[in-house]
Formats: C-alpha cells, sequence, structure tokens
C-alpha cells in the first residue's frame, strides 16, 4: 500500500509537470532564464552544471529573460529500490527490511531563483522516508557582480551557506561531486575526511568569491556551529560544536579548450570541534575543554567536453585530513592520539543526445587503524567502484514538454573489493566485502 501512494505521488506529478499555467510548471532556473535545462547542465538536468551553468551559479543565479514576475519555486522527488548483495545483518533504518528495499529516498521542494539584480538562491528543505522527517537541506544566498579593470574582467561575490563546498560550481566538489543519487540503505563507507559533508547543515558561514578572466577563481571565508537547538527545529545532524571560526579556502585555474575545459584546483578546511554533550551551551559560552583538530587538504582536477550529440565529463579529486583527536582520545573513543584518513575518487561520464549516459567510478577511502574507532582489525580502508546507465527520455532541447518535464532513470551498481574493518576480508557473520555489493534503480524527477 505504501509503494501505492508513492507511485500514486508520482503520477500526480508528472502530470503537473506538463500543465503550464501552474506556478511549478518548469523548474524555476529554466522558467528564469527561458532556456531548455542542458543549458546548464549535463544529462539533461543537475547536479552536473556545463561551462554556462557555472556562470550562472557565479552570478548569483540571477540572470533573467522577460519581466514576468513569479516565485522561484521548484521540487523534485526521488524514488529507489535498494537491494545488496546478501541481506544485511540488521535492517539499515526503522521500517525497512534487510534487503530489497524501496523507498520515497527524497521529496524536497527549492526556492531557487533570482532576488533582485544582484541576489540570488538556492535553498532545499527535504523530506525522506528514511527517518521520515522534513529538515533544511543546503541552502546558498549570493550577491553577485561583475567587474572590468583594464584588460581584466570578471565576477566577484559574496555567499551565505551551510555547507563547506555547496558554493562550488566544480562537480569535483564534495557537495556536488558523484554519485549524484545513490542509496541511503545499503553499507557505504564509516569514515571519511570532514571536507566530505561532516559539517554539511550543522554550520553558518560565509565567504567572498572571484573569478578573473574566465581563469582563475579564489574562494575563502569561515563557517561557525549553529545551536543544538536550532537544528533540532530544522531537523540536522549535530555532531558537537566549532571552536570559533573553521576557516576554508579554494582555488581553480581553468583552460578553456575547443569544444571543452579542463580545470585544476585545492581545497582547505581547517577545524576544532568538542564532543556532543560538552560544548552544547550555545554560542555567548567559549568551548571549553579539549578538542578534536582536522585539517583537510585537498587537490581536483576535471574535464568537460562537448560536440553535437556527445558530451564526455570527467574528474578526480583526492582528500588527506590530519586528525589531533584530544578530546575523542582523552574520552576513551580512540586509541592513538593522532590519526589520519585520505580518500581518492575517479569518475568519467558519457552523454548521448543528452538522453543516454553511461558513468563509470571508482572510491578508495583509507587511512591509519584505530581499532577503538573503526572496530574488528581497526582499518577503515573501503575500496570499489560503480558503474551507472541513466536514461533522460526529455533530455534534447527540442524534447516534448521542455523544459517542463525532467525524468531521470538510474540503473547503479556499486561493487566493494574491501570493505572497512573486514578481518582477512570476512565479518563475524562470514561476509565479505562483496556481499555489500548494491543493486540501485531510481526514479528521479524535478519540476
Amino acid at each position: 500500500m505504501h509503494l501505492l501512494r508513492r507511485w500514486m505521488l508520482l503520477v500526480v506529478l508528472a502530470w503537473l509537470a506538463v500543465v503550464p499555467t501552474l506556478a511549478l510548471a518548469m523548474p524555476s532556473y529554466a522558467r528564469q532564464t527561458q532556456l531548455a535545462c542542458v543549458a546548464c547542465h549535463v544529462g539533461a538536468f543537475g547536479p552536473e552544471l556545463t561551462a554556462f551553468g557555472r556562470q550562472f551559479k557565479l552570478m548569483g543565479y540571477t540572470m533573467k529573460v522577460g519581466d514576468a514576475k513569479e516565485l522561484p519555486l521548484s521540487a523534485m522527488l526521488v524514488e529507489s529500490f535498494t537491494h545488496t548483495q546478501k541481506a544485511q545483518t540488521e535492517a539499515p533504518a526503522k521500517g525497512f527490511g534487510t534487503n530489497n528495499n524501496t523507498e520515497l529516498q527524497q521529496a524536497s521542494v527549492f526556492l531557487a531563483g533570482r532576488l533582485s539584480e544582484h541576489i540570488g538562491v538556492f535553498a532545499q528543505a527535504t523530506y525522506s522516508e528514511n527517518g521520515g522527517l522534513l529538515g533544511w537541506d543546503n541552502v546558498d544566498l549570493r550577491y553577485a557582480r561583475m567587474f572590468s579593470r583594464g584588460s581584466h574582467s570578471g565576477i566577484w561575490g559574496i555567499t551565505v551557506n551551510n555547507n563547506p563546498t555547496v558554493s562550488d560550481v566544480f562537480n569535483t566538489a564534495p557537495a556536488w561531486m558523484y554519485p549524484y543519487m545513490s542509496a541511503d540503505l545499503a553499507p557505504g563507507a564509516p569514515a571519511q575526511p570532514m571536507l566530505f559533508g561532516g559539517l554539511g547543515g550543522q554550520v553558518i558561514g560565509a565567504s567572498a568569491y572571484v573569478q578573473l578572466d574566465g581563469a582563475w577563481y579564489l574562494e575563502a571565508g569561515g563557517y561557525r556551529s549553529l545551536s543544538p537547538a536550532f537544528l533540532r527545529r530544522v531537523n540536522a545532524d549535530y555532531d558537537g560544536r566549532l571552536s570559533g571560526i573553521t576557516p576554508y579556502a579554494r582555488v581553480t585555474y581553468t583552460w578553456n579548450l575547443p569544444q571543452g575545459d579542463f580545470t585544476v584546483g585545492g581545497f582547505l578546511l581547517s577545524m576544532r570541534r568538542g564532543l556532543v554533550g560538552t560544548n552544547d551551551a550555545g554560542d555567548a559560552v567559549p568551548v571549553a575543554g579539549p578538542t578534536d583538530r582536522f585539517r583537510d587538504i585537498g587537490m581536483d582536477s576535471s574535464y568537460q567536453y562537448g560536440h553535437g550529440d556527445h558530451r564526455f565529463t570527467a574528474g578526480a579529486l583526492y582528500v588527506r585530513e590530519q586528525q589531533r583527536l584530544d578530546a575523542t582520545y582523552a574520552d576513551g573513543g580512540a586509541d592513538h592520539l593522532h590519526n589520519s584518513l585520505w580518500a581518492f575518487n575517479l569518475k568519467g561520464s558519457y552523454w548521448y543526445r543528452q538522453t543516454y549516459g553511461v558513468t563509470l567510478a571508482s572510491f578508495i577511502d583509507d587511512g591509519s587503524n584505530d581499532v577503538t574507532l573503526y572496530g574488528n582489525n581497526g582499518s577503515p580502508d573501503t575500496r570499489g567502484g560503480i558503474v551507472e546507465l541513466n536514461y533522460a527520455p526529455f533530455g534534447q532541447p527540442t524534447s516534448w514538454r521542455q523544459p517542463w518535464v525532467n525524468v531521470r532513470l538510474g540503473l547503479q551498481y556499486t561493487y566493494f573489493t574491501r570493505f572497512s574493518g573486514l578481518v582477512h576480508n570476512i565479518d563475524g557473520a562470514g561476509r565479505n566485502a562483496s556481499a555489500n555489493n548494491t543493486l540501485y534503480f531510481y526514479v528521479w524527477l524535478a519540476i
């Protein structure tokens, strides 16, 4: 019965997507610019950005065609099915079985578009059947302007957001990196550097950025914790309070090539955080006692090519994190005062006529051994790959009801060659790494 209700909701939203008189008749950015979604996105719609899509975001989501005044709202729905090679020893979440789970994975509403000549917003609220809560998601409020000085020109702006890297315009940034959709009811890496969403939704920050001559991009700013009381109201996680301001920096350089571009860049995040329950009294009270320190340094590279019916994108990201766990070690939560983590992700995607897509990806998450932190043999080592096939039936600029109808079907297979903590690659229940291999199917609808 629950599955029937979800699919009925899919049908209703699909019907709304083809009724042009309604306020939510098309994604708000497409309505604002009067451009097909493929102008800004590879593969029919988000989140992978084209070169034009990056400029649209850097300009604060403010580009507009026409004088129509509409509330910039959009919606998204993701229905999924998850199967692991062997049933999990316990249900992954309340209300689900140990295998073969269907789920209303995301139902999101967006305030996304131009608010004034120089101010724009991307703000998302999301409900998930896993947990049964509606909470705030990524938020990015921007002020942006163009400038010209002598032979140089560019864009400068200010962003206020709630997740380091959500302000980024490249899909190697952890907030927007592949996989864009993945199973949340299947096992995954138990430990990754903080840059991989470790502060997402728990902080508020501001940074200034500049793009010079379409090549250099620099961004620098800082984040601080939001109060546990506020985070409870917006149904966000709370993993401890940051000590002071956490600095964040980003730099990239892009070479514009025939039919594409190539980018290299780097990240820096340095933070100190107390344990939950020890420094939660509020911003007016200084953080007391020991804190855990994390310093993440990352390097990334991306390539994009497009000509005629063909689109190819590739990306790589490496992040290394150094940890000094004064708080966790003193509390008995770690065997070592000093630890490290590192992650490497690589992916390549090909799209034909913005309709048929295939992606190959690999991932490695590893670091120093710590039995108390990770259990079993104490290793965070998790490795594997992903193969994904996509079909976006209305992905071309001339497609039926473009840009009002946006549907993507995805069939994704994730395999593991190593999985964290397994002694001789076998757990206590006799499961090896491949037992966690996951087949994941999703229907992604945006209106």
